[in-house]
């Protein structure tokens, strides 16, 4: 069975981008427009992927990734960073807030899955 993932993302158009694609690979999806909504769903439906835009209205995604880490979420939770924040210094900082992968927007349709799936099987293999 596919482990199932939130996505996190206030961009409609990205969301469903990301939705889309997920869903056609046959991973079940939630989805949550904000941070807020975002720690609920995970607290709630324990995903084995948390997908997470950094930059949201009402907290970002560093905070969220931190929450995360410590409240509570099982510990083989694979977070993830999808964001358009590139520049230098900007994926270690989503390292250091607790995300265990980083992936550069705009994605690759072609690629996005596989590198998801890369970075949720090395932090499976820890």
């Amino acid at each position: 069975m596919s482990p199932s993932i939130l996505i996190i993302e206030d961009n409609e158009q990205n969301m469903y981008m990301l939705s889309y694609l997920l869903t056609n690979s046959n991973y079940n999806v939630l989805k949550a427009y904000n941070g807020v909504d975002g720690l609920q769903l995970a607290h709630d439906n324990h995903p084995e992927i948390i997908l997470i835009d950094i930059q949201l209205p009402d907290m970002d995604g560093y905070e969220i990734c931190a929450k995360l880490r410590h409240n509570g979420l099982p510990k083989n939770t694979t977070l993830i960073a999808v964001t358009s924040y590139a520049m230098g210094g900007d994926r270690e900082k989503a390292l250091e807030a607790g995300a265990d992968g980083y992936i550069e927007k705009p994605i690759n349709p072609d690629t996005f899955v596989g590198q998801m799936v890369r970075i949720y099987k090395i932090k499976q293999s820890k």
